[in-house]
């Protein structure tokens, strides 16, 4: 038996989610959605789906057991409870929720109703994301230690609702939250302190140009980029290692990792300064090229409709699910110190 889909929301990412089971999840049938504006809902009907007259309506609907929130940010909290309470597994949209307090809302009638409720944190699924995981898993550069992640634009401004504070806006809540949760899924340790410069450069009352900084308890540093006036771009990835360094130049995964050769033994110093174009040096002078190698990124393959298949695994078979509600409420509980650090001015310490 199929499981039948209502989406709220029917903006850009609704549709795609429409969209996208449609077309990938066969164990899945998109039967309608809902959405406050009707020019959403007109498009909708011109995109052959059955529109609900109200979100009661929709609630009321006993043949729908999934429902996917679309909707800006400060309404995924009460939706979300809503749907669970109707008796209706929930997939929300990230950020998941305005803070961590609303998050723990979720979980208590999640719990509280037995409903499976999680995020869609599609950006697990991302090559370039899990090029780099996979790196850390071999092991083969050893262990990382600095790790730096970036999203670049130049287009200036935040689009549309995202631009306001009131709807959950601002770069922390739109890209922070994913790479944050990336990084945070990756590093398996606890966050130990974290410092935010939030730059409100053309977006007035919300972050629209960002870098977080991120300790774990395990040793590793991490800095997130996120910026919408750039026009020089500096790779995706750049992570540090004791035995070699990797670089994701881009969505493209163009890129490669240059590593200590085990064969190479150990390198010499010698007594002489080094000249370099920046003048007499010793501890910066290039390192001898026989004493490394370099390889190409490895393969990987991943696909975000793996998302839903694993939703519907859960529902029929009881598997684990990828994207807990616990990890999310992690990275909300960081978000809410970045938003702290950056009111202080200063870092924060924590243990999450």
């Amino acid at each position: 038996m199929k499981h039948k889909l209502a989406v709220i929301g029917y903006g850009g990412m609704g549709s795609w989610h429409c969209q996208n089971v449609a077309t990938k999840i066969p164990e899945i049938q998109v039967k309608g959605i809902w959405d406050i504006r009707p020019e959403a809902r007109d498009k909708a009907r011109d995109d052959g789906l059955y529109v609900y007259s109200s979100l009661e309506e929709l609630l009321e609907d006993d043949e729908v057991d999934l429902v996917t929130v679309a909707v800006p940010n400060n309404f995924h909290k009460e939706l979300s409870i809503a749907c669970l309470r109707a008796g209706k597994n929930v997939v929300c949209e990230k950020p998941v929720t305005m803070n961590a307090g609303e998050l723990e809302e979720i979980i208590a009638v999640s719990r509280e109703t037995g409903r499976l409720f999680s995020v869609h944190q599609n950006r697990r699924w991302d090559k370039d994301y899990r090029i780099v995981r996979k790196i850390l898993e071999e092991g083969k550069l050893g262990s990382p230690y600095f790790i730096e992640s970036r999203v670049q634009g130049s287009r200036g401004a935040m689009y549309g609702w995202r631009g306001y504070k009131v709807n959950g806006g601002g770069m922390v809540l739109d890209w922070g939250v994913h790479l944050l949760d990336q990084i945070m899924d990756m590093i398996p340790s606890p966050v130990v302190s974290v410092d935010a410069h939030l730059q409100r450069v053309f977006s007035g009352e919300v972050d629209d140009n960002i870098k977080l900084f991120v300790r774990f308890e395990n040793g590793v540093s991490a800095v997130l980029e996120m910026s919408t006036n750039c026009f020089v771009n500096l790779p995706r990835w750049h992570v540090s290692c004791t035995k070699g360094t990797a670089v994701v130049q881009d969505w493209s995964c163009a890129g490669k990792t240059v590593q200590l050769r085990e064969d190479a033994g150990e390198m010499a110093w010698d007594d002489d300064i080094v000249y370099t174009e920046a003048g007499p040096t010793r501890t910066m002078a290039p390192r001898p090229a026989y004493t490394t190698k370099e390889e190409a990124l490895p393969e990987v393959t991943t696909d975000w409709s793996d998302y839903y298949k694993n939703i519907v695994d859960v529902i029929d078979n009881g598997a684990e699910l990828i994207v807990q509600p616990e990890q999310c409420l992690r990275v909300m509980k960081v978000i809410d110190l970045i938003f702290e650090s950056d009111r202080q001015s200063h870092g924060l310490a924590c243990r999450i």
